[in-house]
């Protein structure tokens, strides 16, 4: 089992020898994951630490979940390629809402430690801070592989950029972890827990680092490029996406955000066909955020609308007065019991109709959209179709 925990989903182990021994020994560790609310949404690259700390908690070790209401506002641009702005606190509270409840998908919420780190930061005062900095040099900031590259690419680096690494590190200090878990883009702000930990007398955290994985278009997943696998996605959609996830990527999927036994992982790799391999796949990321009647459901809806060329069983109705409408307002109006858009923004909008993704459904008669500044005249049951899993059915008032 140890072996296991100290390599499944792991990229790095510091100090690995260290961290084996408390293990082996029995010993209850205080195991600890930072999250920053800069979206709404956690989304399955932000579940493979989330995953790790399930491993912990089922091996008896304490979960401390750290919210960073405090740090989201100043922004981590490690894994970023330009400087991340600011957020208002307004945004951050707005954002972090539901962000407990996506965590307890993965994790026993009633077993955790849930703190917010405005709780200790909003307390230091600049004479604290300029203490914390002295363990620091400007030279390793500046040395790590995103920061030097956009530095030599003539970006702007801004001092609020070199505090969040003494934020982050802070927080290992205010919770006494003896684990930090973190992708591998954080490696920097994980060591620098370390650092600060010795300063205050404490002994330094172990860490884990977890490898990134790629979002649907192949690109690290990002909630800022739209490429996400979000915990709340319902069954068809989560479904839906990972069956357009790039072959290449399955087996990692597997590796890193379920817990398939590695046994079976490897006979999943002998099976022909990656489609088949993405349906397990699929059917088992929905099975673990939905149960397993919603993955078989979803599993039959996708085989009908991809397969079998027909309409869903059941989708989203806009109640709408008859008349003539832009295709973009159409797209962003509530619709449904969930009162939620097909595409959330008008310039998402815009950009999947110039790339002809949305069709217009009458009877038999199907037509493409590809301007985006259309009228559409409406008729009763008219179906609005977005891409391969989206629909709208329109009921006129």
């Amino acid at each position: 089992m140890i072996d296991e925990i100290l390599t499944r989903g792991v990229d790095e182990v510091i100090d690995k020898k260290n961290l084996e021994e408390k293990l082996a020994s029995g010993k209850k560790l205080r195991i600890k994951l930072g999250i920053d609310p800069t979206s709404p949404n956690l989304h399955l690259g932000r579940a493979i630490p989330l995953l790790k700390l399930r491993d912990f908690q089922n091996a008896g070790h304490k979960i401390i979940l750290i919210i960073g209401d405090f740090t989201g506002v100043i922004g981590d641009t490690s894994d970023k390629e330009s400087e991340r702005p600011m957020l208002g606190e307004k945004i951050i509270k707005q954002n972090m809402k539901t962000y407990i409840k996506q965590a307890g998908k993965i994790l026993d919420i009633k077993k955790c430690e849930v703190r917010h780190n405005s709780e200790w930061l909003k307390k230091l005062d600049y004479h604290e801070i300029g203490r914390q900095a002295e363990n620091f040099s400007l030279n390793e900031f500046i040395s790590r592989e995103n920061i030097k590259k956009r530095l030599d690419d003539g970006k702007r680096i801004s001092l609020r950029e070199l505090m969040y690494p003494l934020m982050q590190g802070y927080d290992s200090v205010a919770i006494k972890a003896g684990v930090e878990i973190g992708g591998t883009d954080q490696r920097f702000n994980l060591l620098a827990g370390r650092q600060l930990q010795r300063f205050y007398k404490q002994e330094p955290q172990d860490i884990i680092t977890n490898p990134l994985i790629e979002g649907l278009d192949g690109r690290k997943m990002s909630s800022s490029w739209g490429n996400t696998v979000n915990l709340l996605d319902s069954a068809d959609e989560m479904f839906g996406k990972i069956m357009s996830l790039k072959d290449e990527f399955i087996i990692k999927y597997f590796t890193l955000v379920t817990r398939v036994r590695l046994q079976e992982i490897e006979e999943i790799k002998k099976i022909p066909n990656p489609r088949d391999q993405k349906a397990i796949l699929a059917k088992e990321i929905v099975k673990m955020y939905h149960g397993e009647k919603l993955a078989e459901r979803a599993e039959k809806e996708f085989n009908k609308i991809f397969r079998n060329k027909e309409l869903p069983s059941d989708m989203p109705v806009l109640e709408i007065p008859a008349g003539k409408y832009n295709i973009i307002d159409l797209l962003c109006l509530p619709a449904g019991r969930q009162a939620t858009p097909l595409v959330p923004s008008k310039n998402e909008a815009k950009r999947l109709v110039e790339q002809k993704a949305v069709e217009i459904l009458n009877g038999e008669n199907k037509t493409k959209i590809t301007d985006w500044k259309a009228e559409i005249n409406l008729e009763n049951g008219t179906i609005i179709k977005v891409g391969g899993r989206r629909f709208m059915k329109l009921k006129l008032k």
